[in-house]
């Protein structure tokens, strides 16, 4: 993990981006010089099929100022923001997409959005989305409104990839999956301070979307990941525990129903009657047993999450990248 020692650090993921790659470095470097601070460019070049890398070395020869990070194979945009974030030596890490949408010209608002409020976080809002309405834009309110309720960081565009970030909020966010978008929610624990900017949304100029409609279904299953990393990873047991107790309540409660049913039943009509009213083959029996049954194994299984966490805690974390090599500048 780099120790920062420059003002700016853009964290860039590249993948298969050739073609939008020599103009948004050009826009970047229009952005960053005029606000003279030390800065540089982390392209995390994440196992490309095209001419991506080629691309990048062309401008680096030019460019002292950018770095890339190339990766054995393609691990996916979370684990280049990771490796983008290790690698970040800037007090400021901003995150920007490779594909031209986002717009350079946005960032010097965000970096002064973050110093005059002392933000932590600074996220960027694409109010005029230049995408379809019904299979990204409507999709993508329903998740981002969804996203704020569950997390309480409450954003109305979780999906925008231009956010400017404290280093040291960054680098004590561990991510995997495809948890990149959920930086400000998991950095929540913090007690982060979060501003939302608007920023200029574009249409892509060369290459094709990586994302589709799928997306949202797999956004919304991330979000059961990060509702139970912000409420229970740290006791696993308050959740699987009170499941259990709930299940296991309701069972008890059946069966003693029966059984007083059955005792009451036998004190109205004498003992030919308490014989005859059986409850062996009652199917609120099976239920009162299935729930007990439930009830034990969610106690366990949240005293077993309890055990893996305190392992989890104190094992050494395993990375969730390979670099290939750092290509630095001349």
């Amino acid at each position: 993990m780099e120790t920062p020692i420059l003002d700016l650090s853009i964290v860039m993921p590249v993948y298969n981006e050739a073609g939008n790659l020599p103009a948004l470095h050009a826009e970047l470097t229009a952005a960053l010089q005029p606000l003279g601070r030390s800065y540089e460019i982390v392209a995390v070049e994440d196992g490309s099929s095209d001419d991506s890398l080629e691309v990048l070395r062309r401008l680096q020869a030019d460019d002292p100022h950018l770095r890339i990070v190339r990766f054995r194979r393609n691990f996916g945009q979370t684990a280049a923001f990771a490796a983008g974030f290790d690698h970040a030596r800037g007090r400021v890490v901003v995150t920007i997409d490779a594909d031209g949408q986002n717009d350079p010209a946005d960032i010097p608002r965000l970096l002064a959005v973050m110093e005059e409020g002392d933000y932590d976080i600074v996220s960027g809002w694409r109010r005029e989305r230049q995408e379809p309405f019904i299979t990204r834009r409507l999709p993508s309110i329903v998740a981002n409104r969804l996203i704020s309720r569950t997390t309480g960081i409450r954003l109305h565009d979780y999906g925008c990839s231009l956010k400017a970030y404290r280093a040291e909020v960054v680098k004590n966010v561990h991510l995997y999956g495809d948890l990149h978008r959920f930086i400000p929610a998991l950095a929540g624990w913090m007690g982060v301070r979060v501003a939302e900017v608007e920023v200029n949304d574009r249409q892509r100029v060369y290459g094709k979307s990586h994302y589709g409609l799928s997306r949202t279904v797999r956004v919304l299953l991330d979000l059961f990941t990060v509702g139970y990393l912000l409420s229970f990873s740290s006791r696993p047991i308050q959740l699987f525990g009170l499941i259990g107790l709930g299940l296991g309540s309701a069972g008890g409660l059946i069966g003693l129903y029966l059984a007083g049913a059955k005792i009451v039943h036998g004190i109205l009509e004498g003992e030919a009657g308490f014989r005859a009213y059986r409850i062996g083959t009652s199917p609120w029996l099976t239920l009162a047993v299935l729930l007990i049954v439930l009830g034990v194994q969610f106690v366990v299984l949240g005293l077993l999450a309890e055990v893996i966490t305190r392992t989890y805690h104190e094992a050494q974390n395993k990375p969730t990248y390979a670099v290939r090599e750092v290509i630095e500048p001349r």
